[in-house]
């Protein structure tokens, strides 16, 4: 399999969609009061699905890059080949928030618009990495945002108050700051294993097995600082910043984040890679996984939330509806990568027949 497309790493983007769509049908499809069961798992699957798919843009955007050509590429040819994939996903956020979300500003920052800037602002990181000592001048960066941001915060507070249109643009639902740290440490570690793998797989095995290690490590920390600080609400907002009505991690919250998001980045690789588990359906959602967000949250939202009116308050029914809610996903993701796949095999023949 090339590096471009790896199982596993569609595999993990898959289960990150599946979180995010529960997310969202938790909040859109239960009218009736906010039960702690209920609050619980938006916020578990809040703190795992968009971290994961922030992490995994940075992780992946090496796979990109051209392998064997000699020189590594220049600044211009990085950004030639990523901005415009950068464009295109702001303005597919934009475009959702013409379709979806008509109560906010169109202007409104979303995980799509983070993204797409996510994308363009990596370019002169990667082009960096040539350099031996760039790895760990971005990971201190990337701490140094994060730190910048938690300083910063009551300024930030007052700031989206006062600036009600910025503060939207720039500071919400995952704004960049400080949410390209993340990405910036997925680039890192994406780079450092894809250079250990294409060495040795057994090598980057190795290096996952580390990556789990630490994780495991982070998330009991995470719970033994929570135990032994008598934390009232080990899974709630309460515990976090809260800037324009949206959650970014605090203090050991930080701890389950990374650590959740490196054990299951090396669970996707030992079920997927090591043990050749193929879960197709697994890699359907993950390899469409930027049309089905765009594309669940018209069905999600617009038609069964608004426009049928549809509930599913008590629990066997959500999570019934939710399956077969997934499956219709599975569905049309194949059907939109058959679609694409169709008219790539037109565009070729057409590029290779004589005019």
């Amino acid at each position: 399999m090339s590096d471009s497309r790896l199982a596993y790493l569609d595999g993990l983007r898959g289960a990150a969609l599946i979180l995010m769509v529960v997310n969202h049908t938790a909040r859109w499809w239960i009218d009736g009061h906010m039960t702690w069961p209920r609050y619980s798992l938006i916020y578990v699957t809040q703190t795992l699905a968009a971290p994961t798919f922030l992490f995994l843009v940075g992780f992946c955007l090496p796979l990109g890059r051209r392998a064997g050509s000699g020189a590594p590429e220049s600044l211009g040819a990085l950004a030639r080949r990523f901005v415009p994939r950068g464009v295109r996903i702001v303005l597919a956020g934009l475009l959702l928030n013409v379709l979806v979300f008509r109560d906010d500003r169109i202007l409104s920052g979303g995980v799509l618009q983070t993204i797409g800037l996510a994308i363009i602002a990596m370019v002169p990181a990667m082009w960096l990495l040539r350099f031996p000592a760039a790895r760990w001048a971005l990971l201190l960066a990337a701490g140094a945002g994060y730190v910048a941001f938690v300083l910063a915060f009551p300024a930030l507070t007052r700031f989206v108050a006062a600036h009600e249109l910025i503060g939207l643009v720039l500071f919400f639902d995952y704004p960049p700051w400080p949410w390209l740290s993340l990405v910036l440490i997925g680039l890192v570690l994406g780079s450092t294993w894809l250079q250990t793998h294409r060495h040795s797989p057994q090598a980057g095995a190795r290096y996952l097995a580390v990556a789990a290690a630490v994780g495991a490590v982070m998330v009991v920390a995470f719970f033994v600082y929570d135990w032994w600080a008598a934390t009232p609400m080990r899974f709630g907002m309460r515990r976090d910043f809260i800037l324009n009505r949206h959650w970014t991690p605090r203090g050991a919250a930080l701890l389950w984040v990374l650590g959740m998001v490196l054990l299951m980045l090396a669970a996707a690789y030992w079920a997927m890679e090591r043990r050749r588990w193929r879960l197709p359906w697994l890699v359907i959602l993950g390899q469409t996984a930027l049309f089905l967000y765009f594309f669940h949250q018209i069905i999600a939202y617009t038609i069964v939330k608004e426009w049928l009116g549809w509930r599913f308050d008590a629990w066997p029914r959500f999570w019934l509806a939710n399956a077969v809610f997934v499956a219709v996903l599975i569905a049309v993701g194949w059907a939109w990568r058959e679609i694409k796949s169709r008219a790539e095999r037109g565009r070729r023949r057409a590029l290779a027949t004589p005019s």
